[in-house]
């Protein structure tokens, strides 16, 4: 499903009256009817009582018709407007003035003490405060019942976005409703979809509005959920060879978690042949780990990470192998990124470089945007931030611009590694991954993302799908383990031990609605 921003949720409302006709009023209509249609489904109407708090805006307007169906089903409503009851023009008026026909209270809110009985009497608040685009911090009055509303516990459905929240960056602006349910329009917003936005819409359902699918399917969107494409069928007379040989250069003499979590992870997830390139001496004591990894021990410096030394040899053996995997614990010593960097010029097959490797190549972009073969980076915030020379904060605040352009800009895959993860193209379509959990952030989960990664390619996908995939099927395989365990304490080990029965569920057609995002209705 597609993602928009509000900038073309705008847009898209706008063709809908010029170019097909579709009223302004029957769009507020279905909106409106679509969020009683998750009332009645989730939470029951008839002899229920409702509190519907309506902004200035078009979202006051949704609520106004909300109210109506509530009431004209048999549940008892209460509207409470927020701010100046003669600014609602349009459609929106419209709506109010058919309600104030009918027998439902609707008042203005004068002071946070005069509503604070309403709300512990209803059985569920309806949050038609702000829209999607809200850019200012939620002050006075506002955060005053935005914050009554969160305390009372009640059940709330927030309309197209919980109040407070950002609808392109997630963001809270201030303070923001916590809803149980949300019912969004058009499409899923990217504040939506974001955290924290995400995680404070509860349960979330859409509803096209009547919109054509030529509309909410258009290539100019290029954002959307990540539900990667099915695995081709094992070959059942396959040799590993068959099933992807990959080689990682990883390793120095303070990381032995990472390049044994990542060669073993290519393994786990279905991948044929994994050789691991990494200094001599760690060698003997992974080997006595994990014995199904095939071993190419290297020269080192003298602080213990791999010398420039056996470029020539790192070479010759990616000619032979399918894809090559770069930096995993690869350490910061001067030599060893610099040898980073000459391979990342030289190799000829799919590259995909993590961890210490970015950050050799952040000082010499131009290496990874001149390369002929395809590349993928899998940077967490900060070594995104060391790739575009932002702070961190600044890359939060614009995080999906900046992935778009970056990847444009290197001719790269890029997957930003965090809560919903996100997968971006040089053609600047975009992935909001669903999968996973908190519990994921530690050390060694990256490594474990980039084995799984390199899988999906053995197993017979193209680099664009291997990437969406691998993402996918890393946090599935995370939430396997935080299922088994909690979220608490799980380790890259206990992700990589969930790889399999992860891959055995895809391929038996595993279909969960849960990773949708959101619901159609």
């Amino acid at each position: 499903m597609k993602i928009s921003r509000v900038s073309e949720m705008r847009a898209l409302d706008r063709t809908a009256v010029d170019k097909f006709g579709i009223k302004e009023e029957i769009l507020m209509e279905n909106a409106g009817q679509a969020v009683f249609f998750v009332i009645l489904k989730e939470f029951g109407v008839k002899n229920k009582n409702f509190l519907i708090f309506c902004g200035s805006g078009n979202n006051g307007g949704d609520g106004f018709v909300v109210a109506r169906k509530i009431h004209s089903n048999g549940g008892n409503v209460k509207v409470i407007i927020l701010g100046d009851r003669d600014r609602y023009k349009g459609t929106a008026g419209m709506n109010l003035d058919i309600i104030n026909r009918m027998p439902i209270e609707i008042r203005q809110v004068e002071s946070i003490e005069s509503i604070r009985n309403d709300i512990s009497l209803s059985d569920a608040v309806i949050d038609a405060i702000f829209g999607t685009g809200l850019a200012r911090d939620v002050e006075g009055i506002y955060r005053d019942i935005i914050d009554q509303i969160n305390k009372s516990g009640k059940p709330v459905f927030s309309v197209d976005i919980p109040s407070g929240i950002n609808g392109d960056t997630g963001k809270v602006k201030g303070l923001s409703i916590k809803a149980a349910y949300t019912i969004t329009f058009g499409l899923p917003k990217l504040g939506n979809m974001l955290f924290p936005g995400y995680d404070l819409c509860g349960k979330q359902y859409v509803t096209h509005i009547s919109f054509p699918p030529s509309m909410y399917n258009a290539d100019t969107i290029k954002i959307e959920i990540n539900n990667p494409a099915r695995l081709c069928p094992r070959n059942k007379n396959g040799h590993k060879g068959d099933f992807g040989k990959a080689l990682f250069i990883a390793g120095a003499s303070s990381y032995f978690g990472a390049p044994l979590f990542a060669a073993l992870s290519f393994l786990k997830a279905g991948g044929g042949y994994s050789r691991l390139a990494l200094p001599q001496s760690m060698a003997p004591f992974i080997a006595s780990k994990e014995s199904e990894i095939v071993f190419a021990p290297l020269k080192e410096t003298k602080s213990g990470s791999i010398s420039i030394k056996n470029k020539d040899e790192l070479l010759t053996l990616s000619e032979k192998m399918d894809i090559i995997i770069l930096g995993p614990g690869l350490s910061l010593n001067k030599e060893t990124q610099q040898l980073a960097r000459e391979l990342a010029m030289d190799i000829n097959r799919p590259l995909l470089i993590d961890g210490d490797g970015i950050t050799a190549l952040s000082n010499d972009l131009k290496v990874i945007a001149e390369r002929k073969a395809d590349t993928i980076l899998t940077p967490h915030s900060g070594e995104m931030s060391r790739i575009t020379k932002m702070s961190i904060e600044e890359l939060n605040a614009n995080k999906i611009d900046i992935l778009q352009d970056t990847a444009c800009k290197l001719d790269s895959i890029i997957v930003l590694k965090g809560a919903h993860s996100l997968i971006g193209y040089p053609d600047k379509r975009v992935y909001i991954n669903t999968t996973g959990n908190s519990g994921m952030a530690t050390a060694g989960s990256g490594d474990v993302l980039t084995g799984t990664i390199a899988a999906m390619f053995g197993l017979g996908l193209p680099i664009e799908d291997a990437a969406r995939k691998g993402v996918f099927i890393h946090g599935f395989s995370g939430d396997l383990a935080a299922g088994e365990k909690g979220e608490d304490g799980i380790t890259a080990r206990d992700i990589l031990d969930c790889l399999p029965t992860a891959m055995k569920m895809e391929r038996e057609g595993f279909e969960d609605t849960d990773y949708n995002g959101v619901e159609l209705i």
